[in-house]
């Protein structure tokens, strides 16, 4: 029978933008917004209170997003508790493209192995990631969410993969985010079923140029995010996010779909001035750094 831990354990985890440009369902960058998480082993029931981003909008139940999440990395210890308390501060907006589902996944799989004693005994990080990638259904949000940094990640032989790479100490990120939200099932159904070779072998190249340019050339930042796969044809879900993109590509800025959007990313060299004035009327806009932990569990 599985022994838990008293009293509550802590975790933060960061937001993060998958593709990348590119790097469709294959690269993910860990941001610097965090999510903060409190959970605990009660006799019975499941309590769930959210403050902050999304907290009119989730569940209150055992089908939040977490408690889920929590409750499959339990079963895979086989070490279902009788009741949870959760508590979760967000945030990272949601359905905006920043991995506020991954996070809640990861925050999820964490808070579990942390309740459990000896939890990292039972499961490693390993493990971690593939109950989290199996319930996101790719890799890309919920690895740099678990590891820090930017990672390069797909699925191999059944398995899932995540290496993480280096990141030039000279990039930030800066994401501007609009105030409509769009779901990634919108815009992954919105993607054709077939690619031309060439567009494919386009993509291929530049996301192998992304991993040096964010390595250490970040000159090369601009042609290295040129996406031709998902981004134009997502335009229909989220036309001025695609404006806005163009926009800062056509002043040199190297500019993305966050994710299935709508947020924007800009991946900023040093000497780059803050783009605030750029940002459109009604969106938010975030200077933030790449965020080189992933989950962690306060002490």
């Amino acid at each position: 029978m599985a022994t838990y831990v008293d009293g509550p354990v802590r975790v933060t985890v960061p937001a993060t933008s998958a593709n990348l440009g590119p790097g469709f369902d294959a690269l993910g960058l860990a941001l610097s917004l965090r999510d903060e998480l409190e959970a605990e082993v009660t006799a019975s029931g499941i309590e769930v209170e959210v403050t902050g981003e999304g907290a009119a909008d989730v569940p209150r139940d055992a089908s939040h997003l977490v408690v889920r999440s929590m409750h499959a990395a339990f079963d895979a210890m086989d070490a279902r508790p009788p009741g949870l308390r959760l508590t979760c501060r967000n945030v990272i907006p949601h359905s905006r493209g920043l991995g506020s589902s991954s996070a809640a996944i990861v925050a999820g799989v964490a808070l579990a192995r942390a309740l459990v004693a000896g939890g990292r005994l039972l499961l490693d990080d390993a493990a971690l990631l593939r109950i989290a990638a199996d319930i996101e259904g790719h890799p890309d949000n919920v690895a740099p969410a678990l590891l820090g940094g930017f990672v390069i990640c797909g699925r191999e032989a059944g398995e899932w993969y995540a290496v993480p790479s280096a990141v030039d100490p000279r990039v930030r990120a800066e994401v501007f985010v609009p105030s409509t939200p769009v779901a990634t099932e919108v815009a992954r159904g919105l993607l054709p079923a077939t690619v031309p070779h060439a567009d494919a072998a386009a993509n291929s190249g530049r996301a192998a140029l992304l991993v040096a340019a964010l390595a250490g050339r970040p000159e090369h930042l601009l042609v290295a995010t040129r996406d031709y796969l998902h981004q134009e044809q997502r335009e229909p879900a989220m036309p001025d996010s695609l404006a806005l993109v163009h926009r800062l590509r056509a002043d040199g800025i190297p500019a993305v779909i966050s994710g299935a959007g709508p947020t924007v990313l800009a991946l900023v060299g040093a000497g780059r001035r803050d783009l605030t004035d750029l940002t459109p009327p009604g969106w938010t806009h975030h200077v933030l750094d790449v965020e080189a932990r992933g989950v962690v569990v306060a002490d």
